[in-house]
């Protein structure tokens, strides 16, 4: 007999599950390329963040000895786990192979880049991070996104104006 697994309303195709995201990360930067890492956690910080009480709003993931960090991130406490509460935001260890890693230092200490977290997700029973490789935006790109948004809404507007007239 074999295993169907069943899909949820924010489970993926792969069995990707969606905890938290970090929306600022794409209006502050122009992201390059992304990275999935895994992410050393305690048992209740994994509850936590199922339960969706992460923030990744302020965070950044640094080089220290050659291993990656993520920092500024900010794991609820767990409420059931009593007294034994890790630090909301101690930075946690990040999980990447050695090659990815020696590229990114390389690129990061280069062209003056930075980690940032976009989203937290469950890939089957692991905590995943995606990490993106970002350059920071100045006042005026953000200006011009914000009008190419607007231009593609007037776009939509005007075609879905004319459908409607010629259906009638």
């Amino acid at each position: 007999m074999a295993h169907v697994q069943r899909k949820s309303a924010t489970t993926g195709a792969e069995g990707v599950k969606f905890l938290a995201g970090n929306r600022k990360a794409r209006h502050d930067y122009h992201i390059e390329e992304t990275f999935e890492a895994g992410i050393v956690l305690q048992g209740n910080e994994v509850k936590s963040i199922r339960q969706g009480r992460a923030n990744l709003r302020d965070g950044y993931a640094a080089f220290e000895r050659g291993e990656l960090f993520l920092r500024n991130c900010h794991v609820s406490p767990y409420e059931q786990a009593g007294r034994f509460h890790a630090d909301p935001l101690r930075p946690r260890k990040l999980l990447m192979r050695r090659e990815q890693l020696r590229r990114l230092i390389g690129k990061v200490e280069e062209k003056g880049l930075t980690l940032v977290p976009l989203s937290l997700y469950l890939k089957g029973p692991y905590v995943k991070v995606s990490l993106g490789l970002a350059r920071g935006k100045k006042a005026y790109d953000r200006r011009e996104d914000i009008k190419a948004r607007e231009a593609e809404r007037e776009v939509a507007r005007a075609s879905r104006g004319r459908a409607d007239r010629y259906e009638a």
